[in-house]
């Protein structure tokens, strides 16, 4: 990978990770908490966030790879197996 693509990359990483630390922010200043606990909401609603996306990123992608093989009539995911 290029230099160029690895700081756009980490630019898109660091857009997302500060649009989710927005959000937590919004919602517990909503929700009536003030002051130092604030922050400390938001990075707890944030890094939440972050770990589930983490999660559910790579097992969408498992499970369409696997809804995709199980309904193709080509079957391009499997490998062929000779039995002897």
């Amino acid at each position: 990978m290029s230099g160029k693509m690895k700081k756009i990359l980490v630019l898109l990483s660091l857009i997302l990770i500060l649009a989710i630390a927005s959000v937590s922010l919004g919602i517990a200043y909503a929700g009536g908490i003030r002051g130092i606990g604030l922050l400390g909401v938001c990075f707890f609603f944030t890094g939440g966030v972050i770990v589930v996306l983490a999660q559910l990123i790579p097992a969408g992608i498992l499970l369409s790879s696997f809804v995709g093989t199980g309904f193709s009539f080509f079957r391009k995911g499997e490998m062929p197996i000779r039995t002897t």
